[in-house]
């Protein structure tokens, strides 16, 4: 017997059951590691969300888009931030950019706690 229901679209062994978003939770969590590890557990996060993305269920595959986002435009942002740090404007965007890699993490972990997708993963904002 299968925990999996069918999706609206029919597709047997796809369900939009929230237990099986324990590889996006994890991946959350390498990205929150990567602060403590120098960025090697956010790699890992990345490489797995590529490759997660393509077999979840539409609710999740939004988490793995924007965990991917949430990573291309922090490592932006950093890199800006650095560069301006010698003109002194760049710590600033350092910590915004932090605020802004925290919260798009924790509000993903909330939605996907709820079973909820991404409203919007790809917007540049929080």
């Amino acid at each position: 017997m299968s925990d999996s229901q069918p999706t609206p679209s029919g597709q047997p062994g796809i369900s939009t059951n929230p237990n099986e978003s324990g590889n996006a939770n994890l991946i959350y969590i390498l990205y929150l590691a990567g602060f403590l590890t120098g960025g090697v557990t956010t790699i890992i996060g990345i490489v797995m969300a590529y490759m997660a993305k393509a077999e979840a269920p539409d609710w999740l595959k939004s988490h793995y888009h924007n965990q991917i986002n949430v990573f291309w435009k922090s490592l932006l942002y950093t890199f800006i931030g650095s560069v301006l740090a010698f003109v002194l404007i760049g710590f600033l965007i350092l910590l915004a950019a932090f605020v802004w890699y925290i919260v798009r993490i924790v509000k993903g972990m909330q939605a996907l706690s709820k079973g909820d997708a991404i409203e919007n993963p790809g917007n540049w904002g929080f």
